[in-house]
């Protein structure tokens, strides 16, 4: 492996890759130093911190948006959006074109229809930056500056939306010009960067006692943390790397006195075909029933309600129900994000156009009902993945008294999406390498991670 990261530096082309895209990456975190004007830094640190640190439906939505979306909340940065409103309007763009026939007809002209569906989802970036900058603003409104609220309001969605479309920017330039998926890799830094915050509270707080104070962390909640830790890594290499092979016999043809074709090779079937956007979607969702009641707890009526203090415990963090919906949720959106993005008919269509077929099964119909059949079965165990990491941090924060934030971040969806990440980069690193005539990362040339 070492000599294979050494080759890296011996090809100029994807060394000035690597270079560029940490370059990028570097700019990216320099810009949450760049704070807008008009607002009083300490205090917006403060209630962002209070409510981080609550187990109010506030506190986990900013949990969430700074791990999510790369953004950072506990300071009103010009880059505080994060990139959420430009994967909001890809994620529009692209529901809206299983319903849209235009948008359908555009996804089928390939690079020149997928050129102006890019095109059109940066012109829908705009409003919605414009719409979530608002918001963020108006909640920040009590911490400007005496007499300067209207510039406070007007520069922070305005710096915002500069900001967000900035980092469109940049996720679009380390595309064309680095390695990697540009929008991926800024999650993942803002991920990878409040990893440290994280280690270093739990080194504060260990105690090397089975009987720690409380907000202290004893030996068995230290290994514990390591283990979930090392299993999350692990899980997410089967799953990501994880493979159902279905065997393809290509077609033969006589050409002249020649027989050509009939070679068998392999349709390869992602497990966890979604990836993590079925968390992001559940989550999302998720966070919309404790902020509401949050808010309807301060009717005077509703909070002496027996009826509603039940509803309410339903849908606290830690109990039953509000669990049973989280991984009903994950589960529905894993099959709802496999149904937009795997089209077995045109899949099978491809198959018969190109002379091939699945032995004992007949090209067209039939090979698409067997394709989508095996599409659920398998997508079955990758969503029973994804529910078991979301619920991991829940269970740690609640059995081991640990803050949300630090088993998110060490054994959960945030771990997910960082050694997802890596696995990418990693891959077409390896596939520059093998390109030019190098070995790869491992012995054999490749990595491998295609299961059966």
């Amino acid at each position: 492996m070492l000599s294979s990261a050494l080759n890296i530096f011996k090809i100029p082309d994807l060394r000035n890759k690597i270079l560029f895209t940490i370059a990028l990456l570097c700019i990216y975190r320099l810009g949450f130093q760049i704070s807008i004007p008009c607002f009083d830094q300490q205090k917006i640190a403060e209630m962002t911190k209070d409510r981080e640190e609550s187990d109010s439906g506030l506190g986990r939505i900013a949990t969430h948006l700074q791990m999510f979306t790369g953004g950072r909340l506990d300071k009103t940065s010009i880059f505080g959006l994060g990139i959420m409103p430009y994967i909001s309007a890809s994620i529009i763009l692209m529901l809206l074109g299983e319903v849209m026939p235009a948008l359908k007809k555009l996804k089928q002209e390939g690079p020149a229809g997928q050129k102006k569906i890019q095109e059109w989802t940066r012109y829908l970036t705009v409003p919605l930056c414009l719409i979530q900058s608002l918001m963020i603003m108006k909640t920040f409104g009590g911490w400007t500056y005496a007499g300067m609220e209207k510039q406070a309001l007007l520069m922070g969605v305005v710096g915002m939306t500069a900001g967000t479309l900035f980092l469109m920017w940049l996720g679009e330039q380390i595309d064309e010009y680095g390695i990697g998926s540009g929008i991926s890799l800024l999650i993942m830094a803002g991920i990878v960067a409040r990893m440290p915050y994280a280690v270093m509270t739990v080194w504060q707080r260990a105690q090397f006692s089975f009987d720690a104070v409380e907000g202290g962390y004893g030996p068995h909640v230290i290994l514990f943390l390591l283990a979930a830790f090392v299993f999350v890594v692990a899980g997410a290499i089967l799953i990501t790397q994880g493979q159902r092979r279905i065997p393809i016999q290509q077609g033969k043809q006589m050409r002249g006195r020649r027989m050509y074709g009939g070679q068998r090779h392999y349709l390869p079937l992602r497990i966890n075909h979604g990836g993590v956007m079925p968390i992001i979607f559940a989550s999302s969702l998720m966070m919309f029933p404790s902020v509401i009641l949050d808010q309807l707890i301060k009717v005077e009526f509703l909070r002496d309600s027996k009826v509603f203090g039940l509803i309410k415990g339903a849908f606290d963090y830690d109990s039953f129900t509000y669990n049973v919906v989280y991984v009903a949720m994950i589960f529905l959106f894993a099959y709802f994000w496999t149904t937009v993005q795997f089209q077995p008919k045109e899949m099978a269509k491809r198959l018969r156009d190109s002379g091939s077929f699945i032995p004992g099964l007949r090209p067209g119909h039939r090979t698409a009902e067997y394709l989508e059949t095996v599409m659920i079965r398998i997508t079955y165990y990758g969503a029973s993945f994804l529910a078991f990491i979301a619920v991991v941090p829940m269970v740690i924060s609640q059995l081991l008294g640990i803050d949300y934030g630090i088993a998110m971040f060490l054994g959960g969806t945030g771990l997910l999406i960082v050694v997802s990440v890596s696995l990418d980069l990693v891959q077409k690193i390896e596939a520059n390498l093998i390109m030019r005539n190098y070995e790869g990362f491992s012995s054999s040339g490749r990595i491998k991670g295609a299961n059966r």
